[in-house]
């Protein structure tokens, strides 16, 4: 087991960066057979792509591939490459014509950290399914590479976030995983050191949070750098659920977001949650979606650990 999204058999992940405009996208690929897919959408900015397919009220059941990127809209144009992929390997929905592959996408807004110029495109999406494997790459990678937390005070006195991946599984053989990019407007709180282990900063680079930052300043004017976050995540399981249940999975899983982020789901936020189901297992969506929460809240942790100080935005282990 490598306490990775890719312990859910079925899953594999691909990333890929530009670590000097400092973007990238990360792939999700659900194997041949697809995997029923739900999601819930709870920050007030969000950047997605079909994300009303994934209603149980509309036909469609399994995706065949989920996306998260940085550079805003913009970067939802990995998914045509990701789709490029996908229709070469003949994986998709099998109408009387062609082949149409399936692929949910949600965005992050990292193009003020680098050149905001280059954003994922359609050739880095395509990359990304051709690195796609079970070793799951942590830190500033794929759509974690630009990404920051607790901009209050600007992008300087901000801490680095990442990408981060976590998995949990059961004497019963179900494995709940998350795989998340941490972009956040909030602080990241670790509850087990009892304290906010990135966010804002003072000029002296103590990590100070939002909270005594909102204390401290008077009239704070929400603008720039203020404005532009979301934290995107992905949660799997092995379980046989429905579209319903997935969507179930999806929303019990903001919950991890919530045990470590604060504030969370904000209005400058467009905080994103998927969920597969590869349907392997009989399972309970109850303890699916409590394990997701936990598996989450661990991934976010391990993103502010692994990244790493760039352009001045410093790091949790500097």
């Amino acid at each position: 087991m490598a306490n990775s999204i890719t312990d859910v058999k079925g899953i594999t992940v691909g990333s890929v960066e530009d670590l000097d405009a400092l973007t990238g996208c990360t792939v999700i690929l659900t194997g041949r057979e697809g995997a029923v897919c739900g999601v819930d959408v709870r920050g007030s900015a969000p950047g997605t792509r079909e994300t009303d397919l994934l209603s149980p009220l509309n036909a469609v059941e399994r995706v065949h591939a989920v996306l998260l990127a940085g550079g805003s809209a913009f970067g939802l144009d990995a998914a045509c490459g990701v789709m490029e992929y996908l229709e070469e390997e003949e994986i998709g929905h099998k109408t009387s014509t062609a082949i149409v592959p399936i692929v949910p996408a949600a965005v992050l807004y990292d193009l003020g950290v680098g050149n905001p110029k280059v954003r994922p495109d359609r050739k880095m999406g395509y990359l990304a399914c051709k690195k796609a494997g079970k070793e799951v790459r942590e830190g500033n990678v794929g759509a974690g590479t630009g990404a920051t937390i607790g901009k209050l005070r600007g992008y300087v006195n901000s801490t680095k976030g990442g990408m981060g991946t976590w998995s949990i599984t059961l004497n019963n053989g179900l494995t709940v995983g998350a795989i998340v990019a941490v972009n956040a407007f909030g602080d990241v709180f670790d509850p087990e050191k009892g304290r906010i282990v990135a966010g804002v900063r003072d000029d002296n680079g103590v990590i100070v949070g939002s909270c005594r930052t909102f204390q401290a300043l008077s009239g704070i004017k929400v603008e720039g750098e203020v404005l532009t976050n979301t934290t995107i995540a992905v949660v799997a399981c092995n379980a046989k659920f429905n579209k319903i249940q997935a969507n179930k999975m999806a929303q019990m899983a903001h919950n991890g977001l919530a045990k470590v982020i604060r504030p969370v789901h904000t209005n400058y936020d467009g905080d994103t949650v998927f969920a597969l189901a590869t349907g392997e297992v009989e399972a309970d969506v109850n303890i699916a979606g409590y394990l997701a929460a936990e598996a989450l809240a661990r991934a976010v942790l391990r993103a502010v650990y692994a990244a790493e100080t760039v352009k001045g935005i410093k790091s949790w282990r500097d």
